[in-house]
């Protein structure tokens, strides 16, 4: 179980994160929503290491990880799919998936093969250029990258960003069976109405702070909730 608590964060004199406090769950999807500058990313760079907090805690199945190097949370079983995907465009797909275990305490065929199970996509497209893949091909590269270092708990940023609307649920649709098989994800989404499709819990942040918390299901049945955080594109009336 991943649980944050009171977490600040500066940008110099800029406070970005002001005492978010939120847990995600093994095998379930925990949902941030918000605004542009609500503290999102922030909260996600924080917990990862990649940003260092001002104060506050971040615990790892009950073990604190605040104030290690990104290398080292990586190590204690967590990792973050960024925004973007970020994949090497000249490297082979395989070749990208082979760097996101690095870190694996068991280097061994069985997660490769697993992957390539979950993605079958990849396994068609292993020998060439990660470059070359269309936007969902390369976010499931994405995916499968942090599957490769067996990580438990899974940090997703924006994995719809950028993605044609017919490829979004099918991405969304990917993230949930990475939650359903065990881990613990915790997503990003600027895509309220698909991204509560498939989550299990939402918080919703603004200025830095949960604004609101409780199950997606709850969230659904009241869109004017979501609305009045993420504006009337948020939700469709459908």
């Amino acid at each position: 179980m991943l649980e944050v608590t009171d977490l600040y964060v500066n940008y110099g004199a800029v406070a970005a994160v002001q005492g978010m406090t939120l847990s995600a769950s093994k095998g379930k999807i925990t949902l941030i929503l918000g605004a542009n500058g609500a503290g999102k990313t922030t909260t996600l760079r924080a917990i990862c290491g990649i940003q260092k907090p001002r104060s506050g805690t971040v615990t790892l199945d009950g073990k604190e990880i605040q104030g290690l190097k990104a290398s080292k949370i990586v190590r204690r079983g967590l990792v973050m799919v960024p925004e973007g995907r970020r994949v090497f465009a000249p490297f082979s797909v395989e070749e990208n998936l082979k760097l996101g275990g690095y870190a694996a305490k068991n280097r061994d065929t069985k997660t490769l093969e697993h992957v390539y199970e979950t993605f079958p996509i990849l396994f068609e497209r292993r020998n060439g250029a990660a470059g070359l893949l269309s936007g969902g091909e390369q976010q499931m590269l994405a995916f499968g990258r942090a599957l490769m270092s067996q990580a438990d708990t899974i940090l997703m940023d924006e994995p719809s960003m950028g993605l044609a609307p017919a490829v979004v649920d099918s991405v969304l649709q990917s993230a949930k069976d990475i939650a359903d098989s065990g881990k613990t994800v915790l997503m990003v989404e600027q895509n309220a109405e698909a991204s509560l499709e498939v989550a299990d819990y939402v918080f919703l942040v603004e200025r830095g702070e949960v604004a609101y918390s409780g199950t997606a299901a709850e969230a659904r049945e009241d869109p004017a909730l979501v609305r009045a955080f993420l504006g009337d594109a948020a939700l469709s009336d459908d």
